[in-house]
């Protein structure tokens, strides 16, 4: 399963915080455990050090049953999450989201084109992917004339460097390629790409005037019809914003390119 590394790695984080905090609350917690006992619907707790009866808590000193109960909870949410933590680390010590591709792309090449692998390499979709034709967006007259590295024109100067970082990074995308929202209409996301991890195009839209009150109610719409057909911010869809005061970050551009398009 694609992905499935990079969920386990979160999964991994997720239970580290929670081994973090449980240990540090265990700090000022009561001796002994609780015991609880109902009688004829009535609820009695006892604190058990030295025996297993304990001694009776009295009704005007709720907090200690609860901080008893509160510990034998603690203690159990930290030994599973220890446990899980440890199962998760042994797997990832061995587990490889490319394990059965690399099987036919670590063979030399000449054998590689004596065999037919069990399912295409992501290099083969993606580079099948990349030679299906589109029609992109047209250009009005009166626009800047702005061509990328690469070759092709593009509408500012953001995306300029957004094109050009991708094309020296081997990084293959779409420029606007047409995309149909449902319940809006054709859009033209200023960057596809196919994602490995996901194994289906992810889409990148940078968003430049938003300081711009018109430019930014469009934008917002747009983007809200990106959600309601699916197509979700840090999943499927990246973004980037930019304004006269606070361009584009260069930084901010290598970072999400190798959280989601490594």
């Amino acid at each position: 399963m694609y992905g499935l590394r990079e969920l386990l790695l979160q999964e991994q984080k997720h239970l580290q915080s929670i081994i973090a905090n449980v240990s540090e609350s265990k700090v000022a917690t009561p001796e002994g455990r609780l015991r609880i006992s109902v009688d004829h619907g009535v609820t009695r707790f006892y604190q058990c050090i030295a025996d297993r009866y304990g001694e009776y808590i009295p009704r005007d000193n709720m907090q200690l049953p609860r901080q008893l109960a509160q510990k034998a909870y603690n203690e159990t949410v930290l030994k599973t999450a220890e446990a899980r933590a440890k199962h998760i680390a042994r797997y990832l010590k061995n587990y490889n989201d490319d394990e059965i591709e690399l099987l036919f792309t670590s063979l030399h090449p000449e054998r590689q084109k004596l065999i037919t692998p069990v399912e295409p390499t992501f290099r083969q979709l993606q580079e099948r992917w990349y030679s299906e034709p589109y029609v992109g967006k047209a250009f009005k007259e009166g626009l800047p004339v702005i061509y990328s590295e690469k070759g092709e024109r593009v509408r500012s100067k953001s995306e300029k460097i957004l094109a050009d970082f991708f094309y020296r990074n081997n990084i293959l995308y779409k420029y606007e390629k047409p995309l149909n929202l449902s319940g809006y209409g054709i859009v033209y996301p200023d960057f596809t790409f196919l994602s490995k991890k996901l194994r289906r195009e992810i889409y990148w839209e940078h968003e430049g005037r938003m300081d711009k009150p018109e430019y930014a109610i469009k934008a917002v719409k747009k983007l809200n019809r990106y959600q309601l057909n699916g197509i979700m911010p840090g999943e499927s869809l990246i973004l980037t914003f930019e304004t006269e005061q606070d361009v584009l970050n260069s930084k901010i551009v290598s970072n999400l390119v190798d959280r989601y398009l490594r």
